[in-house]
């Protein structure tokens, strides 16, 4: 999300506007999606706050577990979030920047709440919406991240964001391998193949582009997921 609406682009540029983020998450939520993921791309990039009353709006709307990340820099803005209705918080550059954070959030909120997001280009963690070099590798990040207490790992590959030609599969095979918590698959989804293939090495898959301008096509989608033999909830 950035300025309060739905955007997306490919490798994290050229953003359009989407759809509302209440509506769709509304319209996610109905048609079965499993878990929703709202992040506020533009937050840290213009050094504020998640927007909190967007989130209690679209939290109101939804049956469904639902992660919001973006300016969360300290354990009492993921607090505002839990309150506001998010079930689990992201973090990505202020923990880059600060790793104790993680930890942090996780002996205030529990482990189960906190997702360690890590967009990566190359196999190296880039932050600030991917706009900025960090030094680090993906792997090495989130085996760091883990042990500072994160529950989950959101990992997505900047090379595939948005070209609908499939995931990551040799990065995320390598992070999943290398932590013990749930890797959750982002980046490159354009059929129900790829995500079978991304189930078959994460633990999830998170879907943008292709459903944004079609939510309905998720009914369709988890049809043709069991069709190849996933065991879609």
């Amino acid at each position: 999300m950035a300025g309060g609406r739905v955007v997306k682009g490919i490798r994290f540029q050229g953003l359009r506007d989407v759809g509302d983020p209440v509506e769709l998450g509304a319209a996610y939520s109905d048609a079965g999606a499993d878990e929703l993921v709202f992040l506020d791309v533009k937050a840290t990039l213009e050094g504020r706050a998640t927007l909190v009353v967007l989130v209690t709006h679209v939290a109101e709307r939804l049956a469904i577990p639902f992660t919001v990340g973006g300016g969360v820099r300290s354990a009492e803005d993921g607090e505002e979030l839990l309150a506001a209705g998010a079930d689990k918080v992201a973090v990505n550059s202020a923990a880059l920047e600060r790793p104790e954070l993680v930890t942090e959030l996780a002996s205030r909120l529990g482990s189960q709440a906190v997702v360690v997001a890590i967009d990566a280009e190359g196999g190296q963690v880039r932050s600030r919406a991917g706009t900025t070099e960090t030094g680090r590798g993906a792997v090495e990040w989130a085996r760091e991240a883990e042990a500072r207490g994160a529950g989950e790992i959101l990992l997505t590959s900047i090379d595939a964001d948005g070209t609908r030609a499939g995931y990551d599969l040799e990065l995320t095979s390598a992070v999943a391998e290398a932590v013990n918590v749930p890797v959750i698959a982002s980046g490159g989804a354009g059929n129900a193949q790829h995500v079978a293939d991304a189930l078959g090495v994460a633990q999830a898959a998170l879907l943008a582009s292709i459903l944004h301008e079609d939510p309905e096509r998720l009914a369709s989608l988890r049809d043709e997921l069991r069709a190849l033999g996933v065991l879609a909830r």
